[in-house]
């Protein structure tokens, strides 16, 4: 099992980055999976899209997409987490779901939604990822999602950093949630091997 973790944020030490970090070390602690990658996209390189994307020969595109492609492909399933920026998703995360239209590197694998807000936001930015996210890529977002309001408060490094009754409460949901991925994704597995969930015949989405 292996489990991708991508970080939505471009702010390079963001609240977003920092719980990122914890779920990955909360998946390997926990034994929810064998194997984490984390794409952060504030350190990522990964240009903003044209119709490059769409050709193969095109060596400067895929030597951006091939890295990403190879990591995606081998996961099973995905927690993407996301700030709330002026009640948006960042653009950044929004081009990265761009990338990935017509192929099978996030298709028919299950998904958690994590939001962060420093106050009492992170509610929007759900929304809009089950709205307009899924359409071609045919990422499957869980039903359960995981919004951490007053992220400065949890899930520090430094224990003295967190609200205790805050932190006790995120963790506590945070399992739940990863445990709950953990049991979609292996059941999508038996999804993708059947031969039912082929891009071939539409590969766009309605």
């Amino acid at each position: 099992m292996k489990l991708g973790i991508i970080c939505g944020s471009h702010r390079p030490n963001s609240q977003s980055g920092k719980v990122a970090r914890y779920i990955e070390r909360a998946l390997k602690d926990q034994s929810v999976c064998e194997e984490t990658w984390l794409l952060d996209l504030a350190h990522s390189d990964l240009p903003f899209w044209d119709e490059g994307v769409w050709d193969s020969e095109n060596a400067e595109w895929q030597g951006h997409l091939n890295p990403l492609r190879e990591q995606l492909h081998s996961c099973d399933g995905f927690i993407v987490v996301s700030p709330e920026w002026h009640g948006m998703v960042p653009a950044k995360l929004k081009n990265f779901f761009l990338m990935w239209t017509a192929g099978e590197e996030i298709s028919h694998k299950p998904a958690l939604i994590v939001t962060t807000s420093v106050a009492d936001g992170g509610s929007f930015p759900i929304a809009e990822l089950r709205t307009s996210s899924y359409k071609n890529s045919r990422i499957c977002y869980l039903p359960e999602h995981l919004i951490i309001r007053y992220v400065d408060t949890v899930f520090n490094d430094n224990p003295e950093d967190n609200k205790a009754s805050a932190q006790e409460y995120f963790e506590a949901r945070l399992t739940y949630c990863l445990e709950l991925l953990r049991e979609y994704a292996l059941a999508f597995r038996g999804i993708r091997a059947s031969g039912k969930a082929t891009l071939s015949t539409y590969s766009s989405g309605m």
